[in-house]
């Protein structure tokens, strides 16, 4: 079953405390949020959840992170992150499975960030699968 959200969120900054707002635009905490997932304390629980600590990663240039939560199959050898890059908010447009109780699930979502050529959005309908347990990213289709 889907879902639809509409979760306009606000803009946040790119500190480095655990006492600071999550990028992922939750509310809360960043260590009582992605921190958690970042760290291994909690891995990402759903979909969504996966794909918004992979949002955060890229915010805080968490290129580790990224790859360890990457399927096997697609992920690459290296991750050369721009620090130049800096992620501005994340919304979910839509989810599809993702739960607990499934294996796959997809996330559709806009990502804002700001670079050397101004601002920009990236939109990206993304792929999950649960793998030795764990949500990991597959892949996903971005739009125009």
């Amino acid at each position: 079953m889907a879902r639809r959200t509409s979760r306009n969120q606000r803009p946040v900054t790119n500190s480095r405390t655990a006492a600071a707002a999550c990028p992922c635009g939750t509310g809360r905490t960043y260590a009582d949020c992605c921190g958690a997932c970042h760290t291994g304390a909690s891995p990402a629980p759903t979909a969504e959840a996966l794909m918004r600590s992979r949002y955060s990663a890229f915010a805080r240039g968490e290129a580790d992170y990224l790859l360890r939560t990457w399927h096997p199959r697609t992920r690459p050898a290296r991750l050369d992150l721009d620090s130049g890059t800096r992620w501005r908010g994340l919304e979910i447009l839509r989810t599809e499975g993702g739960s607990a109780f499934h294996t796959t699930g997809t996330v559709t979502f806009r990502a804002s960030y700001e670079d050397a050529q101004g601002g920009g959005v990236l939109a990206e309908h993304s792929r999950f699968e649960r793998y030795e347990g764990a949500w990991v990213y597959v892949d996903g289709d971005v739009a125009g």
